[in-house]
């Protein structure tokens, strides 16, 4: 969905510039800034649990699975600075581009500083807040994060060791992001080929899951 990837990516980019930034001068020890991250992680997935248990157990399962026979598309009705608004599988969906790309900035910040694609901050936000679909939003999250993951090794490449100090390392180890690359991608492709056949309520329980183990690591460890 292209006019959500690009509010995405219009927000991200510069919001990374800025967090590539911060965590050159200001945050070379990342400890506090991953107690912060591990805070909104667990917000986002609280957001989720409250999401299925509650206005999931209301209105049931939003999100069948789909017929692969014959796939769902996304249909635009309208596009405008205020709301973008479209249909998926007989419900209508919308957002508004402003808050969505002020949302975005601050996850390229986010990003940037602690060095994470912004999809896997802004997905569980899209579902869990803006209450968009999970099928609807994977293509352009997964976009998002694949060019701000590219323009963030350039920056960190090019530009962070003019900002950081003498003894302070901060260029990419290739062999280990080669090796996340690989993974991801094979896990990218086997997602996108699986997604279809999970209802959309599995989908958000595996996400709020994740969401809450790697928020309780990254808090408890903050205190350890």
């Amino acid at each position: 969905m292209w006019p959500l990837a690009c509010v995405i990516v219009a927000g991200n980019l510069p919001g990374l510039l800025i967090g590539v930034w911060l965590r050159v001068v200001f945050l070379p020890d990342p400890a506090a800034f991953r107690f912060f991250v591990g805070c909104v992680l667990l917000y986002v997935g609280g957001r989720l649990f409250y999401d299925i248990l509650g206005r999931g157990r209301n209105s049931g399962d939003r999100l069948p699975t789909i017929d692969s026979s014959s796939p769902s598309r996304i249909e635009t009705r309208s596009l405008s600075a205020r709301a973008f608004t479209y249909s998926f599988q007989g419900e209508v969906f919308s957002f508004n581009p402003a808050g969505l790309f002020a949302l975005s900035l601050v996850v390229g910040v986010v990003g940037g500083t602690y060095g994470i694609g912004g999809g896997a901050i802004i997905a569980p936000i899209l579902v869990a807040v803006f209450h968009l679909p999970v099928y609807t939003i994977a293509g352009a999250t997964l976009f998002s994060t694949f060019l701000s993951s590219i323009i963030g090794v350039l920056f960190y490449t090019v530009a962070a060791p003019i900002w950081a100090p003498a003894d302070l390392a901060v260029a990419p180890d290739w062999l280990l992001g080669l090796l996340f690359g690989v993974g991801g991608l094979v896990g990218t492709y086997l997602g996108a080929r699986f997604q279809k056949f999970f209802p959309g309520r599995t989908v958000k329980i595996i996400l709020a899951v994740c969401l809450l183990i790697i928020a309780g690591r990254y808090v408890v460890s903050f205190f350890l």
